[in-house]
């Protein structure tokens, strides 16, 4: 029988930090990427699916509650707090570890962290990406993926607000 439960991927900042170095010692590249994950939809899915597809694993970092909040999203957001939000994310196959953040950009983290990878969603330029220079200085990449079309946590809760 397979054990599915998959709290063992949330973890702490300093063992995120024991992850992405125990990996990269034996030689494998680990891709970050960050976000709110508010609502989970098949866009933040197919994106991850896309991050993790880059690297041996894939790290992510979830906005805690207060950094939502002071990301200027409406009042209500974030819909569903930072532990239900990191435990979905978390479910996923393609991710290996969550960890939350509660500064305004992710680049103490990406800081710590350093990973092989830098993802984030074609939102962005690459010029705009935090934490670029973090990772190129140490001849990491910075990626920026396509969004999956039709999908957003605001446009979902305008649908369900109808």
């Amino acid at each position: 029988m397979t054990d599915c439960h998959t709290s063992h991927k949330l973890v702490s900042r300093g063992a995120a930090v024991r992850w992405v170095k125990r990996l990269q010692a034996q030689g494998h590249k680990v891709v970050f990427t960050n976000g709110c994950f508010d609502l989970l939809h098949p866009g933040h899915v197919g994106y991850l699916e896309e991050a993790r597809s880059l690297g041996d694993g894939l790290i992510v970092g979830v906005n805690t509650d207060a950094s939502v909040q002071r990301l200027g999203k409406e009042p209500s957001r974030p819909v569903n707090p930072e532990g239900d939000r990191a435990a979905l994310v978390a479910a996923l196959a393609c991710v290996d570890r969550v960890v939350l953040f509660e500064e305004d950009t992710p680049l103490a983290l990406i800081t710590a962290l350093q990973p092989d990878i830098l993802v984030k969603g074609g939102d962005y330029r690459l010029e705009e990406v935090v934490g670029r220079e973090v990772v190129t200085a140490r001849g990491g990449e910075v990626k920026v993926i396509p969004l999956v079309p039709g999908y957003s946590t605001t446009a979902l809760l305008a649908r369900i607000r109808k």
